[in-house]
């Protein structure tokens, strides 16, 4: 079973086709899950035992439990 580190982002999209991509952890870094945002839509990502990085393509406001960032397009 995976364990999950609890901390998560929220991710919501301000125009068309932002992309959130996660990556792999281990040696080498690869990308193990893309999805694709429309304008307004929302996404909670988790970091797993799996999961060490999220990428973020395109214009949004990214909220973690440090803060609040956007996205410069």
């Amino acid at each position: 079973m995976e364990q999950s580190t609890n901390d998560y982002i929220v991710v919501k999209a301000k125009d068309q086709g932002v992309q959130v991509i996660g990556l792999t952890r281990g040696q080498d870094t690869k990308f193990h899950h893309t999805e694709k945002l429309d304008r307004n839509e929302v996404l909670i990502c988790q970091f797993t035992d799996h999961t060490s990085a999220i990428k973020i393509r395109g214009k949004a406001v990214v909220m973690t439990k440090y803060g609040t960032v956007e996205t410069d397009q």
